[in-house]
């Protein structure tokens, strides 16, 4: 799947054009709808490329909604049936999970009216739409460490060679992944590892040896915001955040992608959702080709729609985390493997957390 990626990217940087998907049509009385994201650039993007033009094109109102990835928000609304998110933006992890346990939507491609194939990732998904790749990556200030910033993953968890606090996201999510890459495991074998009780216990063994330098974030806006303040030396961020705070705010961060954790956002519906109708019609519009190169104009994640990388501008292409000089070591996170042990890994990271 890696190699795909890369010759995704190096399709657009050469310019060829993919076949075009056919044109999205305005649906004749659509209704409100209640749309759910991760919130700050990375929802900015999505209300300048998405959730505007489709509410002008439309008629009718968006209401936005942030939350950090909690699948128990949903499963409480479908249980209770009484569902008033419309569409939801999932990780790849929870797109399974969610499916697993009955409270997203199967996915009727039909109704969409996309070939499947033409989405990243699609044949991994029975319940979500691959909307974006993005990366979970180490940035650090530039300004204050020149150009003797972290190198590897290893440079993470080296406090002698880089002293102080450091921020990580408060989910086991990459960071598990990350912990065994520094500790000797090659890339290609850490699923294999984690996927053991030793390995396990190896990955969380290797976070100790960091735990009371870091600094924990949960929402994507905390990671620039930590190295602009200060308070950490480096941070795990997803590679949007850290291009909207270079671009739009005047930062020299920079992005030291060995180990990227390379993922997927999608759009799902929750279970029993009124407005099923009105969702697709929304998801449609979102998956164009179109809509989806608009957004790269906001933030620097991948398009899922393949078909949309010929009409991403050539001066971005680089900031994103498929460019093929980004794809060398990178970790393509395994979503079936979180979607499978997702709830019980963060369930001893709590724990963990606690000691």
């Amino acid at each position: 799947m890696r190699k795909s990626l890369a010759v995704v990217s190096a399709l657009a940087v050469a310019g060829m054009a993919l076949a075009s998907l056919p044109a999205v049509k305005t649906a004749l009385a659509a209704s409100d709808l209640a749309i759910t994201s991760w919130g700050g650039a990375y929802q900015m993007s999505q209300r300048k490329a998405y959730f505007e033009p489709y509410a002008k094109a439309q008629s009718v109102k968006i209401t936005e909604e942030e939350y950090n990835g909690e699948i128990a928000k949903i499963k409480a609304m479908v249980d209770a049936k009484s569902v008033t998110w419309d569409v939801v933006d999932v990780d790849s992890g929870r797109a399974i999970q969610g499916c697993n346990e009955g409270v997203l939507e199967t996915i009727d491609w039909a109704k969409l009216g996309y070939d499947r194939t033409k989405f990243i990732g699609a044949d991994k998904y029975d319940c979500a739409v691959p909307t974006i790749l993005y990366a979970t990556v180490i940035a650090y200030d530039k300004d204050k460490l020149g150009d003797n910033g972290p190198k590897t993953i290893a440079d993470v968890f080296d406090l002698q060679k880089f002293p102080g606090k450091r921020g990580l996201q408060k989910d086991p999510f990459v960071n598990l992944e990350w912990a065994l890459i520094a500790d000797g495991v090659a890339i290609k074998d850490v699923y294999k590892v984690l996927g053991t009780p030793e390995g396990v216990d190896r990955a969380f063994k290797k976070l100790d040896t960091i735990k009371k330098d870091v600094v924990w974030w949960e929402a994507g806006a905390q990671p620039p915001q930590l190295l602009a303040d200060g308070q950490v030396v480096m941070t795990s961020a997803w590679n949007g955040r850290i291009y909207d705070a270079n671009k739009n705010s005047g930062k020299h961060f920079e992005i030291m992608w060995d180990a990227q954790g390379l993922d997927w956002d999608l759009w799902a519906i929750p279970k029993g959702d009124p407005k099923i109708e009105d969702a697709y019609n929304f998801i449609k519009f979102a998956s164009s080709v179109d809509a989806q190169a608009d957004q790269t104009h906001y933030i620097s994640y991948g398009p899922g729609n393949m078909d949309a990388a010929a009409k991403v501008d050539p001066a971005i292409l680089p900031n994103l985390p498929t460019a093929p000089d980004h794809m060398g070591n990178a970790l393509l996170t395994d979503p079936a493997f979180w979607g499978d042990k997702g709830n019980d890994l963060r369930e001893r990271f709590t724990a963990w957390l606690a000691q």
